[in-house]
């Protein structure tokens, strides 16, 4: 079995009489330690998926598998015990609590989990080691996203799932972000997901998702990914 698997998955709102399949017969498959891009137009099904496989939302039918777990039979508790521990998020806005400082805001994940990293080298490891006393407010855009990336990292998770994590950047900074994840999987085996309708993104992906109307259009493995440096977009 793949570490993660997605087995003919729908995910079905209620919209009074009508319904709506976000996703709708979703299959694919990802090995562990792989970079993944999914890629696909708005409204394709991605952000769904992703709330799927972190345990944010649940699917209507099929199964959803993570680490040999089926994480689609698992009850609230089970999936409030999931998402703390298991699965590390990185979003589009950085969701950081104000009036506590870069390294308090990683403390408060790794406080929660079961076998976190120490917090300041997770800064450290983003590259804000002289930060780490700031507010978010005394930090720039791409200064926040590392505190962002560095709380998901501190949490230890078996996956890292991002969605849109340079939608809010500049074209240089967004580089430097997809550089440190890229890195977080490469250098540390660690089995990340990236959400973005951004195509350019496939060339530095392990394997790209293709997503349209709910369901995986393609599915490449990329023999020879490229460094998020040279990306172009």
């Amino acid at each position: 079995m793949a570490f993660v698997e997605f087995r003919d998955v729908r995910k079905v709102y209620h919209m009074g009489e009508v319904e709506v399949a976000a996703v709708d017969g979703m299959n694919f498959a990802i090995e562990q330690g792989e970079f993944v891009v999914v890629v696909g137009p708005s409204g394709a099904g991605k952000t769904t998926v992703l709330n799927i496989l972190g345990g944010i939302d649940t699917a209507t039918s099929g199964q959803v598998f993570l680490d040999d777990e089926e994480i689609s039979a698992y009850n609230e508790q089970q999936l409030t015990q999931y998402r703390r521990h298991d699965i590390g998020f990185v979003f589009q806005f950085y969701n950081l609590v104000q009036n506590l400082t870069a390294l308090e805001n990683v403390e408060l994940a790794s406080q929660i989990c079961s076998d976190p990293l120490d917090p300041a080298e997770a800064l450290a490891a983003v590259g804000l080691a002289e930060r780490m006393d700031n507010f978010p407010g005394q930090l720039s855009g791409g200064e926040q996203q590392r505190v962002a990336i560095a709380r998901a990292l501190a949490k230890n998770p078996k996956l890292l799932l991002c969605d849109e994590p340079t939608g809010a950047l500049d074209y240089q900074t967004g580089k430097a972000i997809l550089k440190l994840l890229q890195n977080s999987s490469k250098e540390n085996g660690r089995t990340v997901v990236l959400i973005t309708h951004n195509s350019a993104f496939c060339a530095m992906a392990d394997r790209v998702i293709r997503v349209r109307e709910g369901r995986a259009s393609s599915i490449e493995i990329n023999e020879a990914p490229v460094s998020a440096e040279s990306i172009e977009w």
